[in-house]
Order: structure tokens, then sequence, then C-alpha cells
């Protein structure tokens, strides 16, 4: 139990739904974006976010605890929205959401 208590600040960092409020904050903060919660009331397997910026660009966002991969309806749904012509983010750290928004903010 202790080693569980002494790596619950790194579990934290990682945790899918604090990488979800990170993404938020810094789509608004540093592009200018919103950042909406994606659901389907009739559809499973999207992704979790949808990043609409400034001139019309959107993009979406499956967020993942660190080293948790997409299910495979997860990733067909991907692949569909790609096939569409939509980028999408399977992000599962702090550091990958930066990246992201580096690319994004050129």
């Amino acid at each position: 139990m202790a080693g569980y208590v002494k790596n619950l600040p790194a579990m934290h960092r990682r945790s899918e739904k604090n990488i979800e409020k990170y993404l938020r904050e810094q789509i608004e903060k540093r592009v200018h974006g919103v950042c909406l919660k994606f659901a389907s009331m009739t559809e499973t397997g999207y992704p979790d976010r949808i990043v609409l910026l400034p001139g019309g660009a959107a993009y979406f966002f499956e967020l993942k605890s660190k080293g948790e991969k997409p299910t495979r309806l997860q990733s067909v749904r991907h692949e569909q929205l790609r096939d569409l012509g939509f980028p999408v983010f399977v992000i599962d750290s702090k550091e990958s959401v930066d990246e992201v928004i580096n690319e994004m903010a050129l």
C-alpha cells in the first residue's frame, strides 16, 4: 500500500481525466480554441474531445491514461474520421498535448 500512496502524484499526472483537463486549458489559453466533450447519443467509439479553432479547423482527440491504447472500435472510428479528412490524435500525456498544440500554433 505504501508504494501505491507514494506513486499517487505520478499516477494523477498521467490519468485520462487530468490529461483531458490539461488539453482543454491549453487549447483555450494557447490557440484560443474551444475543446468540447464529444459524446454521441447513438454511436460509440468516437473520440473524447473535438477541438475547434479560429478559421474553421476541427480536430478530434482520444484521451488515454499513460500507456493505454484505443480499443478496436475506437481505432475503426478514428480511421473513419481520418478518411473524411479530420485529424485524430491519441494522447496519453501532457507532453503529447504540448507537442500537438505546438504543431497547431504554427
